[in-house]
């Protein structure tokens, strides 16, 4: 059975049987917090349980690294809407310790692309056309510094308004322990 039938059998269950009805709550945060994570696997559940976050509490956003690549990218997007949309009033940015975005071997993912079928000329035409996908790709030298550059460039957004309080937090994936970077109240 491949997964996708496999998760739609379960899904089918999952709502005949009204389990959904425990996780009923509103579109708007109730904590009015927007939460920048990592989209590694062992903080699906252990963030949210770490913060003391039930459904409904905040705004997620994840992508690799917990990271802002771009002051106009999809991450920044999110957050300003969380904020003028649901009234989010601070944003937490969590990275973690052993990400897998922390100096990643980009030489070694480019292999794996070509691998799995992505022509080299791809890449050639991307590298051509201005695109360094080696620098895009690479992630992150330290989790610290690339959670104070996350902050940083959020806070210096052209549309964060004022009073918004940014914290950068580090999470421990074994055991949940948080660890402040920055404390957004100072």
């Amino acid at each position: 059975m491949s997964k996708l039938n496999e998760i739609l059998e379960f899904n089918n269950r999952f709502v005949e049987n009204k389990e959904y009805e425990q996780y009923a709550t509103s579109k708007d945060p109730k904590k009015k917090i927007v939460i920048l994570s990592c989209m590694d696997t062992r903080l699906t559940d252990l963030l949210p349980k770490a913060l003391n976050l039930k459904n409904g509490d905040a705004k997620i956003v994840k992508n690799a690294g917990a990271t802002v690549m771009h002051p106009f990218g999809s991450i920044i997007r999110s957050i300003i809407v969380a904020i003028y949309e649901f009234d989010a009033d601070e944003i937490l940015v969590v990275g973690h310790h052993g990400c897998g975005m922390c100096n990643l071997d980009t030489d070694n993912l480019l292999k794996k692309a070509i691998y799995r079928g992505i022509p080299q000329e791809s890449i050639d035409t991307l590298l051509n056309g201005g695109i360094d996908v080696k620098k895009w790709l690479h992630g992150f030298d330290s989790v610290e510094e690339s959670i104070k550059d996350s902050v940083n460039l959020i806070k210096k957004h052209p549309l964060m308004p004022k009073g918004i309080s940014i914290h950068g937090l580090t999470i421990d994936p074994r055991t949940g322990k948080l660890e402040v970077i920055i404390d957004g109240y100072n």
